[in-house]
């Protein structure tokens, strides 16, 4: 056990350097496509370095953010309707940095990274406690507050609990959470005064050493993380009872015997989650929002992109059609799948879409469409696409989707296009 390595404010001093490529905003999502509208349903993710998405020895770039669990969590939530995210995550947090930092937001003052806790190796702290009283505002309008916290409070025991007997073991693990319950009582209560309607969901601690590290080690490991489990399902409660929406995302038991996989503890001696770790994290946090988890795999190589239209994968033998970087789609897919109606107008090759107290005329070959009779200008006109005998009228997704109102994300990773009225 000596081996295992756990300098988290060394490791990641050096590795989250990339961190100082993000100017800007604090908390924009590492993306436009996340900009929050009135009528959204906006994620505020807060906590620690699994909040981040970071993964040992991965290069991030502006190009090439983190891909963690908050993300995932957005992707999700885009098939229940429009979306945003803003991710305050910050490395190395601690449940007590967490609260002096939610404190600080919930008055909307100012406060330096130091103060918030001593030596965080984040270097977008100070952004993000200048930005007190923005981040105020942002979850006081938020559906949905999903935290990570408390690896870094109880990561000691990783490279201590062999040495100690079962008793001492307890003993420092109820000292741990006895502080960690008193951080997240003040959290949850700042929270929910800034936002009494709001839904949060914690998760857990998931315990990141393999059975090959030693059986009484893992034994042991895993009773600590069934407390953590037990005190936190308690704390919850506690706050449901009350009449709060307060949930706990139950990670740990995801990775149970399946430690080697899901994170990078046995190949880089680091206790954070692999991709298919924060795959399961998120699958999670979608469980307990939601109720469940959609696979949202990218398509093959080659394949045309996926389409989710109000929640439901759009399947026709009509296949999107990439033309000049622009998005094609049948036209009476896309009617469908909206709950549209179309009229075509023969005389002028038009086809008149409906959608509530809009109309969006398409026009084959023209360089507007009209919305309401007002003429748009557009760089993609629909043009006719041979598929099989059959000639169908092609249109710029993006262009008639919002042309009726509707909210269009691109999710590049995934090559997939969310369309929510």
């Amino acid at each position: 056990m000596k081996r295992i390595h756990l300098s988290l404010k060394g490791r990641l001093a050096f590795a989250l350097a990339f961190l100082l490529l993000f100017g800007g905003g604090a908390g924009v999502a590492y993306g436009a496509e996340t900009a929050a509208q009135p009528d959204d349903y906006h994620i505020v993710a807060l906590g620690d370095s699994i909040t981040v998405g970071y993964e040992p020895k991965v290069e991030y770039t502006v190009a090439s953010p983190p891909y963690g669990y908050a993300e995932r969590l957005y992707e999700q939530a885009l098939l229940h309707g429009r979306a945003s995210l803003s991710n305050y995550g910050i490395a190395g947090l601690k449940s007590s940095g967490l609260k002096t930092f939610v404190s600080a937001i919930g008055s909307g003052t100012p406060i330096t990274a130091d103060a918030i806790q001593p030596g965080l190796p984040d270097p977008r702290t100070n952004e993000f406690g200048a930005a007190a009283a923005k981040i105020r505002q942002e979850l006081a309008s938020a559906d949905l507050v999903a935290i990570t916290v408390g690896g870094n409070d109880v990561s000691a025991l990783l490279t201590s609990a062999s040495a100690l007997s079962d008793a001492d073991l307890a003993a420092q693990v109820a000292s741990l959470l006895s502080e960690y319950t008193g951080n997240m009582t003040a959290v949850l209560d700042v929270l929910h005064e800034i936002n009494p309607h709001a839904s949060v969901v914690i998760a857990d601690q998931y315990q990141p050493l393999p059975v090959i590290g030693g059986k009484e080690l893992y034994a042991k490991l895993t009773s600590a993380t069934d407390a953590f489990t037990a005190n936190l399902d308690k704390l919850a409660a506690g706050y449901s009872a009350k009449g709060a929406d307060v949930k706990v995302a139950h990670v740990a038991k995801e990775f149970v015997g399946r430690e080697g996989v899901l994170t990078h503890m046995v190949k880089d001696r680091d206790f954070h989650p692999t991709q298919e770790g924060y795959a399961v994290i998120a699958s999670t946090f979608a469980a307990a929002v939601w109720g469940a988890n959609i696979d949202l795999a990218a398509p093959a190589a080659g394949s045309p992109m996926n389409i989710y239209a109000v929640g439901k994968k759009l399947d026709t033998p009509y296949k999107p059609v990439l033309k000049k970087g622009v998005n094609y789609i049948a036209i009476q897919d896309i009617v469908q799948a909206v709950g549209a109606k179309t009229v075509w107008d023969a005389k002028t090759s038009t086809a008149n879409i409906k959608y509530g107290s809009l109309t969006v005329g398409v026009k084959i070959g023209a360089s507007t469409v009209t919305v309401n009779g007002v003429a748009v200008p557009v760089d993609s006109p629909a043009y006719l696409q041979q598929v099989g005998k059959e000639s169908k009228t092609y249109v710029p997704l993006a262009t008639v989707a919002k042309g009726l109102g509707f909210g269009v994300t691109y999710i590049a990773h995934l090559k997939t296009v969310f369309i929510n009225p």
